[in-house]
């Protein structure tokens, strides 16, 4: 079971006993529970602690830590270094994937993050924007920058305000999806570990002061689940609901359902690694073929 527990409302103590979280708070019972059920712990609260042995047994268990700041918004994150029996291999034939292999692969995932965007619009609205057809046009690397035009389509219809601008900065719906998807990060940046590979080495994504950049590549096709989840938020509660305990709970719920994959119903986080392994085998010229799901 892979569980995300958000720490966000009140304090509490996080330590480890015999592979069990322990977590202790005021007047309340104590819980425990197995690492391995914990896929993300996010900790939110300024008055929460935790203790060495409560970060190595999550990361044993190859979970992620997400550290938030006074605003509540995400702004670290801890992974496991160990995830895979050969990892030292696949990191190896990570770092000598071709430049023709990479573009490939980001073809690919260009090409499902358009498609699903535009599956997105056509059940919210009745019509794609055209989407779903410009995702069969996407070319190696993207060289015609369909991603950008896609979103240029997409924004200023998902939530119905053609003003809407992605912009992390800004304090309307934004928060939500910034919160939706450092979530999403976390959960993305645990299965390439799981998968033996690196989060930094990007095929796409490329920057010296991000350590994430392949979970920022591997992500993108997956960003609309949380979209989908921030349109209901704000349709029930309105864009200035503060992002409090059941707006994040209502975000973390939409991670935490089932998808169809090869005609079966299966998690985010089985279908992130499975997702993960595919590209694994790509750089070890086992595959060509990406597995990304239609969401």
């Amino acid at each position: 079971m892979d569980r995300i527990l958000d720490f966000s409302e009140e304090p509490a103590s996080l330590s480890a006993r015999i592979g069990l979280l322990v977590i202790e708070r005021k007047d309340k019972p104590e819980i425990t529970m197995p690492f391995t059920d914990i896929a993300v712990i996010i900790t939110s609260h300024p008055q929460v602690h935790y203790t060495n042995a409560a970060l190595a047994g999550l990361m044993e268990a190859c979970g992620a830590f997400i550290v938030c700041n006074n605003k509540y918004l995400p702004v670290g994150m801890l992974l496991p270094i160990v995830g895979h029996s050969t990892q030292g291999e696949r990191f190896l034939k990570q770092t000598q994937a071709s430049l023709p292999t990479c573009k490939q692969i980001w073809r690919h995932i260009v090409s499902k993050k358009i498609y699903n965007q535009g599956k997105l619009l056509q059940e919210l609205y009745g019509e794609d924007q055209g989407l779903m057809a410009m995702s069969k046009n996407v070319k190696s690397g993207d060289s015609e920058n369909l991603e950008g035009w896609a979103s240029r389509r997409y924004w200023p219809k998902i939530f119905g305000t053609p003003e809407f601008s992605r912009d992390r900065e800004a304090e309307d719906q934004n928060r939500f999806l910034n919160y939706g998807y450092t979530v999403l990060r976390a959960i993305t940046a645990r299965a390439i570990c799981g998968a033996g590979l690196h989060p930094s080495l990007g095929v796409h994504h490329h920057n010296r002061y991000d350590a994430y950049c392949l979970a920022d590549d591997l992500m993108e096709p997956f960003r609309p689940i949380v979209d989908k989840a921030v349109v209901q938020l704000v349709k029930e509660k309105g864009v200035a609901t503060p992002l409090d305990k059941e707006a994040k709970a209502a975000i973390i719920g939409s991670l935490t359902g089932r998808f169809k994959l090869e005609n079966e119903e299966r998690t985010l986080f089985d279908i992130l690694s499975r997702t993960a392994s595919s590209l694994a085998a790509i750089f070890e010229g086992k595959t060509d073929e990406l597995i990304l799901p239609d969401i």
